[in-house]
């Protein structure tokens, strides 16, 4: 094959440029040989599986030069996954060179990872790779775009990758495209100006930056979920929970419904109940179910709305809120939000009550923080709030969540509990075998006797926690082998 120079083309010639390849519609969160990035013309000659060159950019981005020892060869692209088109629009324009992992098919030389290199095609440290590598990760976690309808070297990885710097802003934008929410991507045009211009003050630039690094290192999905498996999703529950059939029952309801829709439920979950019982630790499951990252609001310790909508920039302090700083430490945009002490919420001399605020976020319509000025996608946020009393919430804040009653356990419960739950947790803790610390019927029934004032069981832990320690130290000092806890013991610790 001749070698071709797109530098030496006259410009009617470049002008004539026909795409030659087309557009494929995945969803893959990585690429293989058999479900690759794109895949180059391999019709005339064998690509090497490590092809080194550079893609070309004759106004449709139609081919890829391969550097061959007999000089630069050129061939075209055949497919290219939707996400990745403007990837290589600005690997071209760019001049980037790269190093092309890829095997021979019969549909044409596919290829599944592409890495930066230097001249010579010597490796670049991961440092300058890394900017590549993160932006093909984001690629790959994204959704196909809408209006259209991996392993070989960790070093490599996006991992930890920030987008802080104005030009890396400025690229992911570039190569994020239609893969961003509409509003999002508009959004982030205006803000990129702003930061861009020496017409507004430094505050106002370095705010719009600021704001920009936060949004752009968030993954936004979609409200597709896919299929969860009710038989583990059991399992996870009876490994939590002991008892509580009725909550389990209400929590597999909602994941038959979710396979149902692939959509989250219209309305979150409201665990009532006394301290102890188990509620945030319920709201942990089901985010480990859902395989969702998770994070969690303590209303208790939020006296004013200011910290959940954030600040205008108007001020030099200004800085975005606690909700929107959640999405940007979860990573993406579907998220479990476990609101804690729901009841606890207070106003701040005057200024509103902070627990309010939480109707935008639950109405999955959008929540705009105001110090980012952007309403954000929250159909992929599955609130679950705790409290103990639920005569102090609202009633509009009440009509959000599907309300579900935790009574306190019972004696028997607790006993069960106490045995098959708390010890075996802490023995394992403090590295101990269950055979040196045997506690009798007895011994478990006078634990409970002793609290029975309180509620929940978190005294029972802290008990388990005193025998254990006391059982440890008879076999460390004393030198015995095992002890066995008895009524009179209890009642001797306690």
């Amino acid at each position: 094959m001749p070698v071709f120079d797109f530098n030496s083309v006259p410009d009617e010639e470049k002008k004539n440029a026909v795409c030659t390849y087309e557009i494929f519609m995945s969803s893959e969160e990585s690429a293989t040989p058999e479900k690759p990035i794109l895949v180059i013309d391999n019709k005339n000659k064998q690509w090497k599986h490590h092809s080194f060159g550079m893609f070309t950019n004759p106004i449709k981005r139609t081919t890829f030069e391969f550097n061959e020892e007999n000089g630069v060869e050129v061939s075209n692209i055949l497919k290219v996954d939707a996400r990745f088109v403007s990837l290589l629009k600005w690997l071209g324009e760019s001049h980037i060179n790269v190093r092309l992992s890829g095997e021979n098919t019969a549909e044409g030389y596919a290829v599944y990872k592409i890495s930066e290199v230097a001249h010579g095609n010597t490796s670049k440290l991961s440092a300058e790779d890394g900017f590549l590598q993160y932006m093909i990760e984001r690629l790959f976690a994204s959704d196909a775009p809408s209006k259209v309808v991996n392993d070989e070297e960790e070093d490599e990885s996006g991992d930890g990758m920030k987008l802080t710097s104005l030009q890396s802003i400025t690229d992911f934008i570039n190569c994020a495209g239609a893969t961003l929410p509409d509003n999002i991507r508009l959004w982030a045009r205006r803000n990129l100006a702003v930061a861009k211009s020496h017409e507004v003050s430094p505050e106002e630039r370095r705010h719009a930056q600021r704001a920009l690094s936060i949004m752009m290192n968030i993954k936004w999905k979609s409200n597709y979920f896919e299929t969860i498996d009710i038989v583990e999703a059991r399992k996870i529950l009876d490994e939590e929970l002991y008892g509580m059939e009725r909550v389990k029952q209400r929590i597999i309801e909602t994941i038959v419904q979710i396979n149902r829709t692939h959509t989250l439920p219209a309305y979150g979950i409201l665990l009532v109940g006394p301290a102890g019982t188990g509620k945030s630790q319920i709201a942990y499951a089901v985010a480990r179910i859902l395989k969702l990252p998770w994070t969690t609001l303590d209303m208790s310790s939020i006296s004013d709305p200011e910290q959940l909508t954030g600040s205008s920039r108007i001020y030099s302090n200004a800085k975005s809120g606690i909700i929107i700083d959640a999405f940007e430490m979860a990573g993406e945009s579907n998220l479990v939000f476990i609101i804690n002490e729901l009841d606890k919420a207070t106003s701040n001399k005057g200024h509103g009550n902070p627990a309010d605020v939480l109707l935008t976020l639950l109405d999955n319509i959008g929540f705009t923080d105001n110090y980012i000025e952007c309403m954000v996608p929250t159909v992929g946020v599955y609130p679950i709030a705790t409290a103990n009393d639920k005569s102090k919430i609202s009633a509009p804040l009440m009509s959000r969540f599907a309300v579900i009653d935790i009574p306190d356990y019972t004696a028997e419960e607790k006993q069960v509990i106490f045995k098959n739950f708390c010890m075996p947790k802490v023995l394992k803790r403090m590295g101990m075998r269950n055979e040196e610390c045997i506690v009798t019927p007895e011994a478990v029934a006078a634990v409970v006797e002793k609290f029975s004032n309180t509620t929940g069981i978190r005294d029972l832990e802290q008990a388990a926690e005193h025998i254990a320690a006391n059982t440890l130290y008879q076999i460390e000092v004393d030198k015995v082998e095992s002890v066995t806890v008895t009524k009179e013991m209890v009642d001797g610790l306690f």
